[in-house]
């Protein structure tokens, strides 16, 4: 790696693997405020709903993977969300800030937006878990979250080579 000087502007150049991948984090945190704000304030209708589909009787007609999403243990754990809404919701919005702003601090090199950014990710799971229970991020949705998270953490620790202490 050449050394970083006023004079060599090759050496500020943001890497392309870099740059996609704080794009790409722009627009998750943009979804995410999105659906964090549609979650808090549609809680207490998608509660209503999921009690109305259980006291229906249609779940009993469902293919037996769907049925897994109207269980006494997934209404259990839609109650508990909905009363945990705030917090969660707090917690899920400085997630995304930190996300943001580590993303912004790695657009600039600094090292320190790494660690911004590994916070963010993770502390919503962990809020969620402390809240809800561990059981909650082990649904469909749970995982794939996990999975999009590890993935963008593993990224960015390749990319981790281009930042700088500042």
């Amino acid at each position: 790696m050449s050394e970083q000087t006023p004079f060599n502007p090759e050496a500020n150049k943001l890497p392309s693997g870099l740059n996609v991948l704080t794009i790409l984090t722009f627009i998750g945190c943009g979804l995410g405020l999105i659906m964090g704000v549609w979650n808090f304030f549609g809680a207490k209708k998608g509660l209503d709903a999921m009690e109305e589909m259980i006291n229906s009787g249609k779940v009993d007609d469902m293919p037996a993977f769907a049925r897994s999403f109207y269980s006494a243990e997934a209404l259990e754990q839609a109650r508990i969300a909905y009363e945990n809404r705030l917090p969660i919701f707090i917690i899920g919005i400085v997630g995304i800030a930190l996300c943001f702003y580590g993303a912004l601090q790695m657009r600039k090199l600094k090292s320190q937006g790494y660690l911004m950014y590994l916070i963010g990710e993770l502390l919503p799971f962990v809020g969620y878990i402390i809240f809800v229970g561990m059981s909650s991020i082990t649904g469909m949705g749970g995982i794939i979250g996990l999975v999009i998270a590890g993935l963008f953490i593993l990224l960015y620790t390749m990319q981790r080579k281009y930042l700088v202490h500042k």
